[in-house]
């Protein structure tokens, strides 16, 4: 006797606990808006954290480093551009990992945002925004307030960097 997998395609409910919709939703007609993020290890293993600052969008909120994709950029080359006027430091897109993506819905805009691992970068991070840095280790990222499209990336970090980080 086989086992039933625990999901099937004619379920009720959806993931989210809710009934599944019967027919194709509403088209939400957002404003997209995407940005590139990277995480930044260093060779204990830690993970850098820039703060938001005043007078930004969820300032005080503690963030993994990025920014906006300009028009005619890749996401890889945005990203270093990113890293090198915010952090003071210089990298390759070669030396980028693509780990992920997040998609959230604020309230006046979506986000979507490429994720990218780096481990090899020239120079000591600096915030040459005023903005504050923290190198955290897996367990203290939990702690810090991070903005709803940055928390769920968590998970995912123990996956690549294992436990022990």
């Amino acid at each position: 006797m086989t086992a039933q997998p625990e999901h099937h395609h004619d379920d009720e409910v959806g993931c989210c606990g809710k009934p599944l919709p019967t027919e194709l939703p509403e088209f939400p007609n957002a404003r997209v808006v995407t940005v590139v993020a990277g995480i930044l290890i260093d060779g204990r293993g830690r993970i850098l954290l820039t703060q938001r600052p005043p007078g930004k969008s969820m300032a005080g909120l503690w963030e993994f480093p990025g920014g906006k994709i300009n028009t005619g950029e890749t996401p890889e080359y945005a990203l270093v551009r990113e890293m090198q006027e915010e952090l003071g430091i210089i990298t390759c897109t070669d030396c980028l990992q693509p780990l992920t993506f997040a998609s959230h819905a604020y309230e006046d805009f979506h986000l979507l945002m490429p994720v990218f691992a780096c481990r090899k970068w020239r120079g000591e991070p600096q915030g040459r925004e005023g903005q504050n840095l923290a190198w955290a280790s897996l367990q203290q990222l939990s702690s810090y307030d991070m903005p709803p499209a940055d928390k769920p990336l968590i998970p995912l970090l123990f996956d690549l960097l294992g436990p022990s980080s």
